[in-house]
């Protein structure tokens, strides 16, 4: 099997059966999918009625699209590194990555040998073994020549992730109204995948700065013990001007007990005789309930879950995938308004 041949191994090819057919499921917002009674039925409608049943299945697909996508740039990028050199893709192997391969020793098989759930003798499969160490080797030294050439070079991802509408009336936000990009967060204070992430969002905001929007809305998870008390403290803090503070305190200091929530009031310089009262009244219960429905009608089931203008990211996303979105909106955002003419 030549070195062009394993880039495109292990699945590629399915995910691009799946692209090739894309095109002809994909409808537009306002194509009609069904009539009832004379009454026509739009894509939209569909999407944003039965968005609890759909978008997560969107969001798979979306996810073999970009695995598929991200091996076909590889892909090109080693073609286009060997055809810059008047070499064949499998010389750029023999001559830049192969060297970097090394043989694991005696020893290595046999600690891999150990963790199979085997009865042969090791003598029997060592060959195998062998075998699979230096693929995966191979494999894991192509996905890093690979990844040096994507930042040498200039590349920008235009697929992206299922989009639909999200109510924001009632979420605390933070930055300008009118900013171009508006990220959502669906979260909970006890989850900490939302803790981890929670600093790579203040750095997007430093990074942006007024060219992005943050809005929050509670998504305590029924496993979470105390998430839902947590959810309805910061709010209580945001009735006299200090939610986002609150926020950050919980997230940072991950301290969720009730009596803790009380001695960051007092940390942050609240009222805490109205802080107390809100708080153990539970005035907030309802307003984070309706965050939580409003999370189900999505079809949310964890934590953290972004939509950035609409763009459904899910799970433990990390920075660069973050920034990555934002900054695909903002030039769809500069595309838009290029083609749009001028009053």
């Amino acid at each position: 099997m030549s070195f062009l041949q394993r880039v495109l191994a292990l699945g590629l090819g399915g995910a691009l059966m799946l692209l090739s057919g894309a095109s002809a499921l994909a409808q537009d917002d306002s194509s009609v999918v069904a009539e009832v009674g004379g009454e026509k039925v739009t894509m939209a409608e569909l999407e944003q009625q039965e968005s609890a049943r759909l978008l997560s299945a969107h969001y798979q697909y979306y996810q073999i699209e970009m695995k598929a996508l991200d091996d076909l740039i590889d892909k090109k990028l080693i073609e286009q590194k060997a055809a810059s050199e008047h070499l064949t893709v499998d010389q750029l192997f023999d001559r830049d990555i192969k060297p970097l391969i090394k043989d694991p020793t005696e020893d290595q098989m046999e600690v891999y040998y150990e963790g199979l759930e085997t009865d042969q003798p090791y003598e029997v499969v060592r060959g195998k073994i062998l075998e699979k160490i230096r693929q995966l080797r191979t494999d894991r030294a192509r996905e890093d020549y690979a990844r040096k050439l994507r930042a040498e070079s200039t590349v920008f991802v235009t697929l992206g992730p299922p989009r639909v509408d999200v109510d924001v009336e009632a979420a605390q936000m933070i930055g300008p109204k009118d900013a171009p990009v508006k990220l959502i967060e669906f979260a909970d204070y006890e989850c900490p995948y939302c803790q981890k992430v929670a600093p790579d969002l203040k750095k997007l905001q430093e990074e942006f700065g007024a060219k992005i929007a943050f809005a929050y809305r509670d998504f305590p998870l029924p496993m979470h013990a105390r998430a839902e008390k947590a959810a309805e403290a910061a709010r209580c803090a945001g009735e006299q001007g200090k939610f986002w503070q609150f926020h950050d305190e919980l997230f940072q200091t991950k301290e969720l007990d009730f009596d803790q929530l009380k001695v960051h009031a007092q940390a942050l310089k609240l009222d805490t005789t109205r802080f107390d009262k809100c708080l153990d009244d539970g005035d907030e219960a309802a307003a984070v309930s309706l965050d939580r429905k409003e999370g189900q009608r999505l079809g949310l089931t964890g934590t953290p879950s972004f939509f950035i203008n609409g763009h459904f990211l899910s799970g433990a996303v990390d920075y660069a995938t973050l920034r990555q979105m934002v900054q695909q909106q903002l030039t769809e955002t500069s595309r838009v308004a290029a083609m749009t003419p001028s009053k």
